[in-house]
């Protein structure tokens, strides 16, 4: 899947093994006055009625998400879920990698997705992926590249941003949150299909997964 934005994540980001997963938290922030929001849609892409339902929780400063998000979702989804083989949802579970970034990137995200749509937020989520360098831990710029990216998919640049800052979204996130934990997850990335924890979160892992929730 193409993305709309050029990769700009550094190798130290995202030049990592796909059998580890993220833990750690840390970060720097902001915030401003924001209307909470307690509850939105889970964001799926494929068929809503699909047999076979795979759920991804990710933080959005975890490199290890970005590797997945970058170089295993989109042939998930060109294989998958564009032709209605699954139902992909897409969890947010802020671990956090960092205090401040793996709020505000998923803060972003669903201001995008109550703006616009569910395949804005699908793909400006990836943009985030491709480019984490671009606002994990760079202060105010990284919050005017959460703005300008989603200013891209017809997004409000400014109420993005103050949802970012804000944690406009937090209720949300948290019950995603919960929800992984209750499921015993506690790193991201972390692919369950049918409800069913993968081995690892590489292509033919995932790909072997939904395949043989197929046939049973």
């Amino acid at each position: 899947m193409s993305t709309r934005r050029d990769y700009l994540a550094t190798a130290g980001a995202l030049g990592v093994g796909l059998l580890a997963g993220c833990l750690g938290s840390g970060g720097d922030g902001s915030s401003v006055d924001v209307e909470v929001v307690e509850s939105m849609p889970t964001p799926v892409r494929g068929d809503p009625d699909a047999d076979v339902t795979v759920q991804v929780f990710e933080d959005y400063a975890c490199p290890h998400c970005a590797t997945y998000a970058t170089e295993v979702a989109p042939r998930v989804f060109e294989e998958y879920a564009t032709p209605g083989t699954i139902r992909y949802e897409h969890h947010d579970f802020p671990i956090p990698v960092s205090e401040t970034w793996s709020w505000a990137g998923a803060n972003a995200a669903r201001a995008v997705q109550e703006q616009v749509d569910v395949e804005a937020f699908f793909e400006y989520t990836h943009d985030l992926f491709a480019n984490q360098g671009a606002y994990v831990g760079q202060g105010d710029a990284g919050y005017d590249f959460l703005g300008s990216t989603a200013e891209e998919y017809g997004a409000d640049a400014d109420a993005v941003v103050r949802a970012a800052k804000g944690g406009k979204y937090d209720p949300v996130l948290r019950a995603g949150k919960q929800a992984g934990r209750d499921m015993g997850l506690d790193g991201t990335p972390e692919v369950y299909v049918n409800g069913s924890a993968t081995d690892g979160y590489e292509y033919g892992t995932v790909r072997d997964a939904i395949e043989a929730a197929r046939q049973s």
